[in-house]
């Protein structure tokens, strides 16, 4: 098991990462549990495709592993297009149906959308109650569990309305993987790419010549990748808890990526899918101001490729599409769309200083 501290203050805590961590099929890892749902009332939230694979054996395990007051779980709808305040509120009834005071803790036992969902309700909730994390897609695993970003989304914008709410503790194994299908596995790992290309040459390159393993999903080469991935953005966070400075780079791509699902749809692009894209199209923009060769351009587009991802626009948007939704960014300030643009492969800027006209013609 690796373990990566997040260093907050009075709101540190753990990520622990690892094969049959506390995988749902086989025994429990009780001392972990009991940890931190010793003598609690819980409420599990996921969603209806975690509840056919892992609910009922989840349940029946963190019981047996910790005395608990009581637990129960309320299962929202799987996708992008249930993130939202009207599926919110589905947790807040729960909670307020059931009397659950101000001691409870809430569990995200899903992907990104129910990890943000919530953490959201966390945040809200009397105003704010302990939860943890149990990711159970990549993406998850490596990026939105970690950091107390939560939030939900607007049709007219992604991630709109949210609070930061640090977890009480992230619990990621990686056997939990096994039944995520390979389209989810493949947008996870944008976000896995992402750390490379933006703080860690060294790891970028380590990606590229293990791709073949990770994709095999090979246990040692994938628990690396993870811890490496949690480790960076714990450094991140601890340095820059509320986007002030650097965390901001960690978004990169996402401005692009946004934009494509608020036009898109919610679900019908993956997140890690449309990050994908945006990388591409912010290593084109700094190849065009002149801060990258094309040479890193085409490794960054060589490695996506190898995960199946998608590296070109889509076609029912257009540059001015682009624009209008990165102009309700959350990055954007005194009306200046900022973006987040690789100087090369390990490190990254956030700039305000590109001009529409470069965009357009990226975009094009």
């Amino acid at each position: 098991m690796q373990t990566v501290p997040v260093n907050l203050g009075k709101r540190s805590y753990s990520i622990y990462i690892g094969q049959n961590l506390l995988c749902l099929n086989l025994p429990t890892n009780s001392e972990l549990l009991s940890r931190y749902f010793h003598n609690k009332r819980v409420l599990v939230v996921t969603n209806d495709t975690i509840e056919t694979l892992y609910l009922s054996s989840f349940l029946s395990k963190i019981s047996k592993a910790a005395e608990i007051a009581n637990i129960d779980s309320v299962v929202l709808p799987d996708g992008e297009q249930y993130k939202t305040l009207e599926y919110l509120d589905k947790i807040f009834n729960k909670l307020l149906l059931e009397n659950y005071a101000r001691d409870c803790l809430l569990v995200a036992l899903g992907g990104g959308v129910i990890g943000d969902m919530t953490g959201f309700a966390a945040a809200c909730y009397q105003r704010g109650v302990d939860f943890v994390q149990v990711p159970t897609t990549l993406l998850a695993q490596v990026d939105s569990s970690v950091g107390g970003k939560t939030a939900v989304n607007h049709p007219l914008g992604k991630n709109m309305i949210g609070a930061f709410h640090q977890p009480n503790s992230v619990l990621i194994d990686t056997q939990l993987l096994t039944t995520l299908p390979e389209r989810e596995f493949n947008a996870g790992m944008a976000e896995v790419i992402k750390y490379g290309i933006m703080w860690d040459e060294t790891f970028f390159n380590w990606l590229e010549n293990n791709a073949n393993q990770l994709k095999a999903q090979e246990a040692s080469s994938l628990v690396y990748a993870i811890s490496r991935c949690c480790e960076i953005k714990a450094d991140v966070v601890s340095e820059d808890e509320t986007e002030r400075g650097c965390r901001a780079l960690l978004n990169l791509g996402h401005t692009f990526g946004h934009a494509i699902e608020t036009h898109m749809g919610y679900g019908n692009w993956l997140h890690g899918e449309a990050v994908a894209t945006g990388m591409v199209l912010a290593a084109k923009t700094a190849n065009e101001l002149g801060w990258i060769s094309q040479n890193c351009v085409k490794r960054v587009i060589q490695l996506l490729n190898r995960f199946d991802l998608p590296i070109a626009a889509p076609e029912a948007m257009n540059p001015a599409d682009f624009i209008q939704h990165m102009q309700r960014d959350k990055k954007v300030l005194e009306g200046k769309i900022r973006l987040v643009l690789p100087t090369k492969i390990g490190a990254a800027v956030v700039t305000s200083d590109v001009d529409n006209k470069i965009l357009i013609d990226v975009l094009s």
